[in-house]
C-alpha cells in the first residue's frame, strides 16, 4: 500500500522559510518523479516544483523560482520542498505526489500525471 505522508507545514512570517518533507512507503522513490502542488482557501490546486527519477533539471512555477528548491533523499525515501522568501500569496495546503512506473507521458505540472497523493501539509504566511 503506498502511502506519502507530507510534513514541515505551519505558520511563518513573510520573509521566513519552511522545508517540507514527504515520507513515502509502498513505492521505491529513486523509480519515481515527484510532484509538489498547493491549494489556496477558493481556489484551484496549482502546481508548484517537480522533479524526476533520471535526475534531470527540476520543473518550478515561475512564482517560486529562486525561492523554493525540490530535493529528494532516496535512501530515506523521502522528498523535500524548501522554501525561501515566503509570501502571504504562498499560503495554502501543499501536497506532494508520485508518478511511479509505468510513467504517464503528461507533463510535470498535470495533475492527472500523478498516481498517489499525500493528504497534505498547511502553510501559512502572515505580513
Amino acid at each position: 500500500q503506498v502511502q506519502l505522508v507530507e510534513s514541515g507545514g505551519g505558520p511563518v512570517q513573510a520573509g521566513g522559510s519552511l522545508r517540507l518533507s514527504c515520507a513515502a512507503s509502498g513505492l521505491t522513490l529513486r523509480w519515481s518523479a515527484m510532484g509538489w502542488f498547493r491549494q489556496a482557501p477558493g481556489k484551484e490546486r496549482e502546481f508548484v516544483a517537480a522533479d524526476n527519477w533520471s535526475g534531470g533539471s527540476p520543473y518550478y512555477r515561475d512564482s517560486v523560482k529562486g525561492r523554493f528548491t525540490i530535493s529528494r533523499d532516496n535512501a530515506k525515501n523521502t522528498e523535500y520542498l524548501q522554501m525561501n522568501s515566503l509570501k502571504p500569496e504562498d499560503t495554502a495546503v501543499y501536497y506532494c505526489a508520485a508518478d511511479v512506473p509505468p510513467y504517464s507521458g503528461l507533463g510535470y505540472s498535470e495533475g492527472r500525471k500523478y498516481d498517489y497523493w499525500g493528504q497534505g501539509t498547511q502553510v501559512t504566511v502572515s505580513s
